[in-house]
């Protein structure tokens, strides 16, 4: 049994994938996280929690908000840390700007996860239709649901997700990376 580890700058991230990756993963894949304090927290100890991993047959997934830095570059940097430590084979992902551009991806999955139909509607707003572009995901998502909290909404609206339906980018291209780990192949 091959065994995904999820290096996570924070717990929300980890909140969404507990509802996503059951879903999409095969069943004879354990999965784990290693959640950091924030994204300089993760950079500055990723390096020796990979190298200290013990367990055979790992395979090792970073993930990032893009925040407001270049995406090639912050992913570029990553994976020379994971080279650095020895696992020049993980696979590094940038949520573009936000993890929540993932949801902004599937308004359905909102909609059904907080339990308001009308949201769904806000799939088809011209704004909406390239989620990684929004300069504050997690705003545009507090004008429609005032309450949002991120690992709460991240907790309810993982289970929720579409692979198929989410117009995220980075959040199809982190699924097909996952896949393609997942299946044997090269990502």
């Amino acid at each position: 049994m091959s065994t995904l580890v999820f290096l996570l700058e924070e717990p929300s991230a980890q909140d969404a994938l507990e509802g996503l990756l059951p879903r999409i993963l095969p069943a004879d894949i354990a999965i784990e996280y290693l959640v950091f304090e924030g994204k300089q927290d993760l950079e500055k100890r990723m390096g020796r929690r990979l190298r200290g991993w013990l367990k055979p047959d790992t395979i090792f997934v970073v993930l990032r908000d893009q925040d407001s830095g270049d995406c090639r570059v912050i992913k570029r940097n990553l994976a020379a840390r994971c080279h650095e430590a020895g696992r020049p084979d993980a696979l590094v992902r940038i949520a573009c700007r936000e993890l929540e551009s993932w949801f902004i991806g599937d308004w359905e999955a909102v909609g059904d996860a907080f339990r308001i139909a009308k949201l769904k509607t806000l799939a088809g707003k011209a704004n909406y239709r390239q989620p990684d572009n929004l300069g504050s995901p997690v705003a545009e998502l507090r004008k429609y649901l005032p309450m949002y909290q991120k690992r709460e909404g991240a907790r309810r609206i993982g289970h929720h997700l579409d692979v198929q339906r989410n117009t995220s980018r980075s959040f199809q291209v982190f699924v097909e990376g996952i896949q393609k780990l997942t299946a044997g192949t090269n990502p």
